[in-house]
């Protein structure tokens, strides 16, 4: 895909090419390339940084499930309508990593997997494995000769490493909920030989990592088997990228241009064109399964780690209100929903939407602890049976107490609506959430 820049890059960067028994040459490269090698790179490094976030945490190890408190998970936009459970499967190929999913009935579950560049490789629940919704599942390399038990389900994984996410909707009863992501558990066969993540330094959403990134080439791109079809272009645009981050002469015009025009635009794109845009929400109806296009698996890494495929969900995501105004903590906002427009009525699974802050991603702290609404909140209806949802930094008597989401004095903030098992109006694009009204 080729994205143009606001402007162009000025400077003539160039990559020398030497082939045998010809003379040099070298062969510009334009801000597209630039912007394109980017942004496909950045994609592995989100996920190599959320990977270091991981396993630095007290108690964390690969291959050991992480059994999340209800209402907290360490990583951006994350879904507080569930009982999550996580972890990095590390195997090679005289191992395999066993997994135990229990009995879930009568509520939302699914184990996602997620491969080093924020693909999806599955999801382990009742709607994809009907002959298999619960028991064991062996994840294993494309080259293995382990022995997995008999009747296990073998899940191939692109490369060596992958992320779990498994999600155990709360409902009413968050602690039946809890006695069900307890009864997921894993166990190793054999002693893998774990590689350690990159030694690309931590960078975060308010100062992306600039041409530093090109020096980490090799290391992340050998990990991890990319399994989109642009891949090998791909690659080696980033190392011919590379070459000229590796120049003295060209570094500095380099870095400017990333710094300046690139970086700039992939954040722009991230909020307002990953997707379908309408009522200024921006509908991802592309996720988990990209194809060809990394700029929104980009992005969906940057906004959201761990996208999971159409299917499953589909996300909303809004930083504007209904006039193209950036959300404002300060302000007080509503978003009305008539009984028509409903989202109990499109979704066969359940909806949330979560508040959280620019341009990190995470839940505001609040008086409260009132991260979001769901399909299960108590919100109060209106006169015609509509049901509106009101943001503001403090309760004013004007709205609901029930219906209020609370959101920072003066911080601007971001909403992600989840349709949860979309129905085909979703997923089609023609249902979005209201405008967002401002009242003051």
């Amino acid at each position: 895909m080729l994205h143009s820049l606001k402007r162009a890059i000025v400077v003539l960067l160039t990559v020398v090419v030497v082939e045998p028994a010809l003379a040099q040459q070298t062969t510009p490269l334009d801000d597209a390339t630039i912007a394109d090698a980017y942004v496909y790179l950045l994609g592995r490094a989100l996920v190599d940084r959320q990977e270091k976030t991981d396993i630095a945490e007290d108690g964390v190890d690969y291959n050991v499930i992480k059994y999340n408190p209800v209402g907290a998970a360490d990583f951006v936009n994350p879904n507080l309508d569930v009982a999550y459970l996580e972890a990095w499967i590390a195997v090679d190929d005289q191992s395999a990593v066993l997994l135990e999913v229990p009995q879930v009935e009568g509520r939302y579950y699914t184990v996602q997997i997620c491969d080093e560049w924020g693909n999806v490789v599955t999801n382990i629940n009742d709607r994809d494995y009907p002959l298999n919704p619960y028991g064991t599942y062996a994840f294993v390399t494309p080259d293995t000769v382990a022995e997995i038990p008999k009747g296990a389900v073998p899940v191939v994984l692109p490369s060596r490493k992958a992320k779990m996410l498994a999600r155990v909707e709360l409902q009413t009863d968050v602690e039946g909920a809890v006695s069900l992501q307890r009864q997921f558990t894993m166990s190793t066969l054999g002693e893998p030989a774990i590689s350690a993540p990159s030694s690309l330094p931590i960078f975060d959403n308010q100062s992306l990592i600039g041409v530093e990134i090109f020096d980490h080439t090799d290391e992340l791109l050998s990990a991890a088997l990319d399994s989109i079809p642009v891949a090998p272009q791909m690659q080696a645009k980033v190392r011919a990228v590379a070459r000229v981050a590796s120049d003295p002469a060209q570094r500095d015009a380099l870095a400017g241009a990333i710094l300046e025009t690139v970086i700039p635009q992939f954040l722009k794109f991230a909020v307002t064109e990953a997707g379908s845009f309408q009522n200024n929400w921006l509908g991802v109806l592309v996720g988990g399964i990209y194809g060809d296009d990394y700029w929104i698996r980009t992005a969906a890494n940057l906004v959201g780690i761990w996208a999971n495929t159409t299917h499953e969900v589909i996300y909303f995501v809004a930083t504007t209100d209904g006039n193209g105004k950036p959300l404002d903590g300060s302000s007080t906002y509503v978003i009305e929903f008539n009984e028509t427009s409903s989202p109990d009525a499109v979704v066969n699974g359940y909806w949330s939407v979560i508040l959280v802050d620019l341009p990190d991603y995470r839940v505001v702290p609040n008086a409260i602890d009132r991260f979001n609404f769901n399909s299960y909140s108590p919100l109060e209806k209106g006169a015609d049976s509509g049901v509106s949802m009101f943001i503001a930094p403090s309760e004013n008597g004007s709205f609901p107490s029930a219906n209020w989401l609370p959101s920072a004095e003066g911080k601007p903030f971001s909403l992600t609506f989840r349709a949860y098992v979309p129905k085909e109006i979703v997923k089609a694009g023609n249902w979005f959430p209201p405008k967002i009204r401002k009242l003051n």
